[in-house]
């Protein structure tokens, strides 16, 4: 996780009186398809042809010579003329104005008028009120519109401002608790029984009070990423039958100083109210961080939000059954006040699972999913040493979409064990093809690993060798521990800087000049035998101390700025130790090479058939392992 410090979100600013982007659109919509109806209803033409436009002067001589058939006055305005020809015209006079005195005034007389069919039609004044209905309505209707908008406006910024303090936690009661018990959680057995009793206080508070018990105000959830925190968090609230309040600690922090704070006194107020109740503060590192570190004074918004709620978790009421649940996989960066007992009385450490608890986690992710005959998830479990939670749950879905890819109806044996290499290593990149001499190259360059892997007896035994391009590594050796190891001995940790360096070892013996191949073997190498020197006290020549590792700057960063409590001549001896370390295992793994390279040959000729040795393949290429060898090479590096 990072340092930094979670980003101050800004206020939200008070809502468009034309509402949301969505709601915009759908106006903006509307109000187009009302123009484009308006145009359409006023463009539309007469259902009487009009034919040619004429004057009266023309109509009067069109009656005189005979040629008129009909006369229609519609409206008192137009007139719509018929010919004996079959033509039409059309012809506008005043609306108060006679036809009849008009054509007279032209000279027309009423025996030229008796052949002429003549009638008289009411107006059409749809299109007008149409039109002063729109006139008058639409405008009304957007200002009436436009006021509502901005009332609504003004009550949801008052509404805004006085709940911008309240809590934003969410709330899980009993009726709607999430389908996650402790049996959905896998591989954490010491946690779900410090947890078990925090539920079974909240269940039968009695049953502890009536011996004088009292039950743990708080309860920190310690672990690296992804060992399932918020997972518990969740089994808790499935077990527990009680209110259930969730918050992220970033929730707290805002722009303005003391909203935090408001937040915090909201929060507990609402948990004391449905008390028997549980308050989980995911991330509590973003507020509660060392007081006083940095620039930060006693105003900064973090402090106020973490003295608030220091003051909160004291001033719990006998009785009260509120209990808060924090999670962080940074407890070294917490206030010291906040870890003291009466706050958090207990620690939960929730590290990566061990051999069985890894089967577990395996089990209950696979289930529901159809896994194949030959699907073994303890074999699966043994090959992913140091996986989290939440990576064995993701080796499981990535299987899933292996299969699903191939078209399978099950998950096999071969899906569960490429996903683990898609984990760790990435995909492979079967667009990368490597040239013949680079192919070879790195043929020998892993044969190297695998080689040492198997003749040094506290090196990690290899599982697959393959020179096929997965990730950013052209090859790799895959070592399969026998057993998890939690401590790790000097001999252990020479033979795995031996290994490291076969790779670089067996390019010089072979081809005579080195490649850039070995980069990241010279990085492991070098800061473990750093590690060695520095911090496990491994080093003859410097003794049984560490040198820095000092608590660092939390303003400037831990990894920025490191105490340095040694001097510079015993920096040079570091350097010198660290030096001699790696050039003698390297010595030590050319030896061995040099020694074996037959073997050595074999191994590269294979891959460079086949791209990929599996761990019995590769155990029959090499036959047993030559003990005798072994420890005359150990009894040899320790003359050294």
């Amino acid at each position: 996780m990072s340092n930094k410090p979670p980003e101050q979100q800004p206020p939200t600013p008070p809502p468009s009186p034309f509402g949301n982007r969505n709601t915009q659109r759908l106006w903006l919509i509307a109000a187009v398809i009302i123009v484009i109806l308006f145009v359409i209803i006023f463009s539309q033409p007469s259902s009487l042809p009009r034919g040619t436009a004429i004057t009266l002067d023309d109509l009067a001589a069109y009656i005189r010579e005979g040629d008129v058939e009909q006369v229609l006055v519609r409206g008192g305005t137009d007139v719509f003329v018929t010919l004996r020809n079959g033509g039409q015209a059309y012809a506008y006079k005043e609306p108060q104005s006679n036809i009849f005195l008009i054509m007279e005034s032209y000279g027309v007389t009423a025996e030229q008028w008796q052949p002429v069919e003549y009638s008289e039609r009411a107006g059409d004044t749809t299109t007008g009120l149409i039109f002063q209905l729109f006139i008058a309505v639409i405008p009304t209707l957007l200002i009436v519109w436009l006021l509502w908008r901005m009332m609504r406006s003004v009550r949801s910024g008052q509404d805004q401002a006085i709940s911008f303090g309240r809590s934003r936690a969410r709330v899980v009661r009993d009726m709607e608790r999430p389908q996650v018990t402790f049996a959905d959680v896998a591989g954490a057995e010491e946690a779900k029984q410090e947890l078990a009793e925090v539920v079974e206080f909240l269940k039968e508070p009695e049953k502890f009070i009536r011996l004088g018990a009292r039950i743990p105000k708080g309860v920190l959830m310690v672990g690296p990423p992804g060992t399932g925190k918020t997972l518990m968090a969740r089994a808790v609230a499935g077990e527990a039958g009680v209110p259930f309040f969730s918050i992220s600690g970033s929730e707290f922090v805002e722009m303005f100083v003391g909203v935090g704070a408001s937040r915090v006194r909201d929060l507990f107020e609402r948990a004391k109210a449905e008390a028997p109740a549980i308050v989980f503060v995911d991330e509590i590192d973003a507020v509660g961080r060392h007081r006083g570190a940095g620039l930060g004074g006693g105003h900064d918004e973090r402090e106020q939000t973490l003295n608030q709620i220091l003051v909160e978790m004291d001033g719990f009421e006998t009785g009260t059954n509120v209990i808060i649940i924090a999670a962080t996989n940074r407890p070294d960066i917490l206030d010291p006040a906040l870890l003291r007992p009466g706050r958090f009385d207990r620690k939960v450490v929730m590290d990566n699972p061990d051999l069985r608890g890894r089967h577990e986690i395996l089990k209950v992710h696979a289930r529901g999913k159809p896994l194949a005959a030959d699907v073994e998830l303890e074999i699966i479990a043994k090959i992913t040493p140091g996986f989290s939670g939440a990576d064995l749950e993701n080796l499981i879905n990535e299987s899933a979409i292996l299969a699903a890819r191939r078209n399978k109806k099950s998950i096999s044996m071969n899906d569960l064990q490429e996903s683990m290499e898609r984990v760790i290593m990435g995909p492979e990149r079967k667009t990368r093809i490597l040239s013949p001499k680079e192919k070879k190259i790195t043929a020998y360059h892993e044969g190297g690993h695998a080689l040492l892997r198997h003749l040094l007896e506290y090196a990690v035994p290899a599982h697959k060798i393959t020179i096929i391009p997965r990730g950013r590594a052209l090859g790799y050796v895959m070592g399969l521990p026998e057993e998890d190891r939690f401590m790790r001995s000097r001999e252990e940790f020479e033979d795995e800087i031996c290994v490291g360096m076969g790779g670089r070892a067996a390019e010089e013996i072979v081809f005579n000049h080195f490649t850039t191949g070995a980069s990241n073997d010279l990085q492991n190498c070098t800061a473990m035998s750093r590690n060695m020197v520095t911090q496990y006290g491994m080093s003859e020549a410097l003794g049984p101390r560490t040198f820095g590792g000092g608590t660092g700057s939390l303003f400037l960063g831990r990894d920025l700025y490191e105490q340095r409590d040694y001097s510079e001549q015993a920096a040079e001896e570091i350097d010198h130790e660290v030096k001699r370390i790696v050039q003698t295992q390297y010595t030590r793994a050319k030896n061995l090479i040099l020694e074996h390279r037959d073997k050595l040959e074999r191994i590269a000729q294979i891959l460079m058939e086949q791209e990929t040795i599996d761990r019995p393949m590769f155990e029959e290429i090499m036959g047993s392992p030559a003990a005798s060898v072994i420890a005359a090479q150990n009894q040899a590096n320790d003359v050294a």
